[in-house]
């Protein structure tokens, strides 16, 4: 099949997402071949530098087939926020309309997916922003409002809450401890109330027109696929990656160094667990993140499956859809 020389208006692009294993590193990389595409990393754990083989990142050859984006951006120990992706995102994205090709985003991490095409808070993302280079603002509201139900109790911040956002407050239960402190925590952060950052995502129109590819195969065939990832993660030495992350002095107990993969290591590191159990135990749960990604995917009624073979099928929905939405 020839390279399409379809252009695209700088609102469209594309989305190959799906659980882990399934096969989307070598399809996007044929479609961003064949589209003209740079490829978006959605992705929360290929963000971090050195954390290579239990991300399962695309090689540096396949990185020099396509140009990638948001892989090796952050260190292990540093926060990053979906407020910080979505930032990102966009600027990733700006920057290949620029090249005059088509964004592919590509991932597993749903969440990120959702927040880069249906928004977040402008004023919210705005606030974890400056929270990335001051004292961090939003941290410090979060620990106060923690403190304070504990002293307080939820009633007093739900009063609270009506005080300053009595939308939100009536519809929020003064027993639901987390809604009342997201809306506090909203409110504090950004002087708006809860229910109006909701009115004006609601008029908004969506940031882009994308084309939702999800990625499926048999689930006995995904399940071999990562029992075999698991063994070419152990050979190509998770152990050692693990161990020099620790040797740098990450700590074990990070976010990131508690992932699929990491922590099974740590935990044989620290005697925790024998080898067997480790790999059964690291099969095991990568097998229930799949079940995860797809329960997360499949609430998103405008993806599209296709099984990883239908490959003329996907192919021609492309097309299809970069010609319809191009005047």
């Amino acid at each position: 099949m020839n390279k399409e020389e379809t252009t695209i208006p700088d609102h469209l692009l594309l989305v190959l997402c799906g659980p882990t294993a399934v096969g989307k590193t070598e399809l996007s990389l044929q479609i961003a071949e064949q589209f003209s595409c740079e490829i978006v990393g959605v992705d929360s754990m290929q963000i971090y530098r050195h954390m290579d083989i239990g991300t399962a990142k695309p090689t540096v050859a396949e990185r020099s087939r396509i140009p990638h984006y948001l892989i090796d951006i952050v260190n292990p120990d540093e926060d990053y926020t979906l407020g910080t992706f979505v930032m990102d995102a966009e600027e990733a994205i700006q920057s290949i309309y620029s090249h005059k090709n088509i964004p592919l985003l590509t991932g597993g991490t749903g969440l990120y997916l959702k927040g880069l095409l249906n928004g977040v808070f402008d004023e919210f993302v705005g606030s974890e922003k400056e929270s990335a280079t001051t004292p961090k603002k939003t941290d410090t509201i979060k620990q106060n409002l923690r403190e304070r139900l504990e002293e307080e109790g939820s009633q007093k911040l739900h009063n609270e809450l009506a005080e300053f956002d009595p939308e939100s407050a009536q519809r929020i239960h003064p027993n639901d401890v987390q809604r009342i402190l997201r809306g506090l925590e909203i409110f504090y952060s950004t002087g708006i109330p809860w229910s109006k950052h909701l009115a004006n995502q609601s008029k908004k129109n969506l940031r882009y027109q994308a084309l939702k590819i999800g990625l499926t195969r048999p689930r006995k065939e995904l399940y071999a696929r990562i029992d075999l990832r698991v063994q070419q993660m152990t050979e190509q030495d998770l152990l050692t990656e693990v161990k020099n992350l620790l040797a740098m002095g990450y700590d074990n107990k990070l976010k990131s160094m508690q992932s699929i993969g990491y922590r099974h290591m740590i935990n044989f590191i620290e005697g925790n667990w024998s080898w067997e159990q480790t790999l059964e135990l690291l099969a095991r749960d990568t097998r229930r993140y799949a079940k995860r990604q797809y329960t997360w995917f499949n609430n998103d009624p405008e993806i599209i499956w296709h099984d990883v073979g239908e490959t003329d099928k996907i192919f021609r929905n492309i097309k299809d859809f970069l010609i319809k939405n191009n005047p």
